[in-house]
């Protein structure tokens, strides 16, 4: 009767985490094109419906095996059933902890990461329980390194494509609607190449999509050249017959970029999903487990099952549709103004970056990224486009996020220790 009680609350508090996930951390996808306007937020929500739920369950797998049992390591709880089942319980206390902190930032409107709150919620417990020595500090120290790596890639990306490509190849040309009709093609192919790439490469191999690097590489960008060519066609056509007066121009580009951020928001949904849906599924998993074996026969690395990756979809999504607005206008609308060429560049250097990193199994923070990219973006444009303000709020909240976790997950640890004599 306990395991069965513990196990309803073991799902609650993944679904409860994966809901301030959506709430908190979906405004990383969609909050730069609810703010530029290229989308309305009932939009934005229907389509995060379908690509986080997708990226989830396709490529969420190497991630939520990262939180679930590589960071603290489940040998050093296992000299008994006992203390196994304290790993399930301090696991418990992560989502918890973790997912109280999310939800009190989402009511003040700040973008925190999702990863970081379980993370120092993860460390926090082992150590009150286990000591030190049972976190895998050399694993902590690449993630660490991660979250300073990413966030400076995905600027320099977003810089980079804001800079280089759209604002001197199209805004700054003598053509701009031709050009931005000529980079629609190039821009869709490449997005399309990339998530198919990221989809069949190593993806989940019950469903037969781990092709070797071989047979994804070549595939991938063959399915990106046809998505060129079809555009590249219908993109000429439009050439053709159009006629745009001088003054429309900058409208006109605009327009054709907010189509293009509509595409790319979706991608950045599809990698905020392959990477943050383990924030709620990883400590989840790793409690089903150890509840449901009475403490015994737990390998190294907890399994994965698709459906429990399916169900934090589900979560992230009703996150989002309930509570997200708080968030995405602070991403989209305060950090410096978003136009959809610009939110163009933020999307596409944030999500580039988050399923690199997703790939390679690295639990980074997905808000993060897009902040740093939504700043590369503003500083093309020069320093004075920020709002500094806004910035150094959203840094204070980040700098706070690992210690209070950790703090609040281990005081319910050790609040249920005692309601379980354990």
């Amino acid at each position: 009767m306990e395991v069965t009680i513990l196990l309803v609350i073991a799902v609650l508090a993944g679904f409860y985490m994966a809901w301030n996930i959506g709430a908190n951390d979906v405004a990383n996808a969609f909050g730069t094109s609810v703010g530029s306007g290229a989308l309305t937020l009932k939009k934005a929500i229907l389509l995060a419906a379908v690509f986080e739920f997708c990226g989830a369950f396709f490529v969420g797998q190497p991630v939520a095996k990262t939180i679930s049992g590589e960071i603290v390591s489940v040998q050093s709880f296992s000299a008994s059933p006992d203390s196994l089942r304290l790993l399930g319980i301090g696991m418990l206390a992560a989502l918890v902890g973790s997912s109280l902190w999310l939800n009190v930032a989402t009511f003040f409107g700040q973008p925190v990461s999702t990863t970081h709150a379980i993370i120092g919620a993860v460390v926090g417990f082992a150590i009150l329980g286990q000591g030190p020595g049972c976190v895998h500090w050399y694993k902590m120290g690449k993630i660490v390194a991660s979250w300073v790596v990413s966030p400076l890639f995905g600027a320099v990306l977003a810089y980079a494509i804001y800079r280089w490509g759209v604002r001197k190849f199209v805004l700054r040309s003598r053509h701009p609607v031709l050009r931005t009709r000529q980079t629609m093609p190039v821009a869709l192919g490449g997005l399309v190449a990339i998530v198919t790439f990221s989809i069949i490469y190593r993806g989940l191999p019950g469903l037969r999509l781990d092709l070797p690097l071989r047979w994804a590489a070549p595939l991938s960008l063959g399915v990106g050249l046809a998505v060129f060519a079809i555009l590249y066609l219908l993109v000429a056509r439009s050439i053709r017959r159009a006629r745009v007066p001088l003054a429309e121009r900058m409208e006109t580009v605009e327009r054709w970029f907010a189509y293009m951020q509509i595409f790319t928001a979706c991608y950045m949904s599809f990698a905020h999903g392959a990477n943050d849906v383990a924030n709620a599924i990883g400590p989840l998993a790793t409690t089903i487990t150890i509840l449901r074996s009475g403490g015994e026969g737990i390998g190294a690395v907890v399994g994965i099952p698709p459906w429990l990756l399916a169900f934090g979809a589900v979560g992230i999504v009703v996150g989002l549709a309930t509570y997200g607005h708080k968030v995405i206008e602070s991403v989209g609308k305060k950090i410096t103004e978003m136009t959809p060429t610009r939110g163009f560049c933020a999307e596409f250097g944030t999500a580039t970056s988050v399923l690199v990193f997703s790939k390679l199994g690295m639990p980074i923070s997905t808000t993060f990224v897009i902040v740093g990219a939504v700043m590369g973006v503003g500083v093309a444009r020069g320093f004075a486009a920020l709002d500094l303000k806004v910035i150094r709020r959203i840094f204070a909240s980040w700098v706070i996020t690992i210690p209070l976790s950790a703090v609040l997950s281990a005081g319910i640890f050790l609040l249920l220790r005692l309601i379980l004599g354990l």
